[in-house]
């Protein structure tokens, strides 16, 4: 299966590199506030998932910050996804509420659908 993988995750990084989206052009002011409004927010991912490709583009197109945190490279990100989300799929969007209550939010349709609100 790895010999699958690998270059077909490899291929898609090239094409992501080659045909990347570009951000919206805003206020130093508007992006300030856009950045506020998604400092709560993490995206636990993998470089190159098809579906973790998908929303890191979403998150570029929208011009969103949001800290992007590989569970490979950092393994104490993996076992927080784990303990806390409980499963391992990517991507995966970490929401802290307003109350201080998380939410883990799966699938990569609804990520994208959830962010598109801090994008306006």
């Amino acid at each position: 299966m790895f010999l699958i993988r690998w270059p077909i995750g490899r291929l898609i990084l090239l094409l992501n590199f080659i045909f990347s989206p570009s951000a919206p052009k805003r206020s130093s002011q508007q992006q300030k506030d856009i950045d506020a409004s998604t400092a709560h927010l993490s995206l636990y991912q993998l470089p190159a998932c098809p579906f973790c490709v998908k929303t890191r583009r979403a998150i570029k197109r929208f011009g969103l910050n949001i800290e992007l945190r590989n569970i490979n490279q950092h393994e104490e990100y993996r076992e927080e996804l784990l303990r806390e989300g409980g499963k391992r799929t990517v991507p995966c969007l970490r929401i802290i509420n307003e109350d201080q209550s998380v939410t883990w939010l799966y699938e990569s349709g609804d990520i994208i659908q959830y962010l598109e609100k801090f994008a306006d």
